[in-house]
């Protein structure tokens, strides 16, 4: 709806026009906890971007509530399957591991709730949640810092600063293993397996990031190597850590021809225990370190990659420099790895969510493996 339009440019042709003009490009993501809006384009177009941005948020149009109402709900009929059903497993997953805390809702919604918000309900929202209270701009790239200042008071000094949102805080379901399946038509089980993780204030929470890297951060790490090269129980497999406001989840997620299914999570489940009963070789600690550091040095050249980790982490008030992250893991020790892989890789911490097509005989192994896992 922010995107059909504002006070200066009153269509959304008009908005996105006055944005190309400049070189860029309007961009807008929404998470379970956050939203995003963001420009990438040369440095001379930054006055003139900032000046749109603050217009949108300003006086939004909300035109055409119809048109983008039929949008969202083509969207949605993208993670149904021919029933109905909901076959998303990235949302059936979280929705099993968080039940009603927000965190657990699809982010699309659901379509009874698409079809029933009308204007008033959308503007609502917007007067609760899109004030300066809730609001961090963040500018990355050959700047300067007096003129973004000047040109940002300028840009949003209409917008009224309203009460901070305080997120409600996630509470881990320690009921696990939790378990769900979905058949559907599709020629391959894909599979998701979600631990609750560390949050960005814990003081694992490097030791977390070293995890996850040696766990899967390339085609030498045990995650591919042992699953795909070795084994070849699927064509792809790969880990994740999704931050939110004070929370994680460590995420494994692969797909795999229906009677490799039980070979598959085993494996997995080999290759998580064995960081919590063996001291990782130094060696592979020091390639993390190092990969880890390229990493971060690389992202000077990418001003997007930067916006998102200075605005992400003013956002939820968790201000962490590059160094600072640098220097956090350089401490990091074998001894440390092996805590927090035996803090989270718990059974009653695991939720697993399985659609496409499977055999009783494969879900009914699988099922013991992750009742048996320590």
């Amino acid at each position: 709806m922010l995107f059909r339009g504002s006070g200066k440019y009153p269509s959304s042709l008009a908005l996105n026009t006055a944005i190309e003009e400049l070189g860029g490009t309007l961009y807008a993501e929404t998470g379970r906890d956050y939203a995003v809006y963001s420009i990438s384009l040369g440095p001379r177009g930054i006055t003139e971007a900032l000046s749109i941005l603050g217009d949108l948020f300003s006086g939004p149009a909300f035109k055409e509530i119809d048109l983008e109402r039929q949008m969202v709900l083509e969207e949605i009929l993208e993670d149904m399957d021919h029933k109905g059903r909901m076959v998303n497993v990235h949302d059936l997953t979280r929705l099993a591991a968080w039940g009603d805390h927000p965190l657990g809702f699809p982010i699309l919604g659901a379509p009874k709730n698409v079809r029933r918000f009308n204007l008033r309900d959308v503007r609502g929202h917007f007067r609760r949640h899109y004030g300066a209270s809730n609001m961090v701009l963040c500018v990355a790239g050959r700047v300067k810092l007096g003129k973004i200042e000047a040109a940002a008071r300028q840009a949003f000094s209409r917008i009224p600063r309203v009460k901070a949102i305080k997120p409600k805080p996630a509470r881990p379901l320690l009921a696990g293993p939790r378990w769900q399946t979905v058949a559907t038509d599709a020629a391959q089980s894909q599979i998701q397996m979600l631990f609750y993780g560390l949050p960005m204030d814990d003081p694992d929470h490097a030791g977390q990031a070293a995890l996850m890297r040696l766990i899967d951060d390339g085609m030498a790490t045990p995650l591919h190597y042992r699953i795909c090269d070795q084994k070849g129980l699927a064509y792809s497999v790969g880990a994740d850590l999704d931050h939110y406001y004070d929370t994680s989840l460590v995420e494994i997620d692969a797909a795999c021809a229906p009677g490799k299914l039980s070979a598959l999570v085993k494996e997995v489940l080999d290759i998580l225990s064995e960081f919590k009963t063996k001291l990782v070789e130094p060696a592979a600690l020091a390639r993390v370190k190092r990969r880890y550091r390229e990493d971060l040095e690389a992202s000077y050249d990418d001003v997007g990659s930067l916006c998102n980790w200075y605005g992400g982490a003013e956002l939820f008030s968790r201000p962490r420099t590059h160094g600072d992250r640098l220097r956090q893991m350089d401490k990091v020790t074998a001894e440390q790895v092996r805590r927090v892989a035996k803090r989270i890789f718990q059974a009653e911490r695991l939720t697993t969510v399985v659609a496409g097509q499977f055999s009783a005989v494969q879900t009914r192994k699988t099922r013991q493996l992750l009742r048996e896992m320590l």
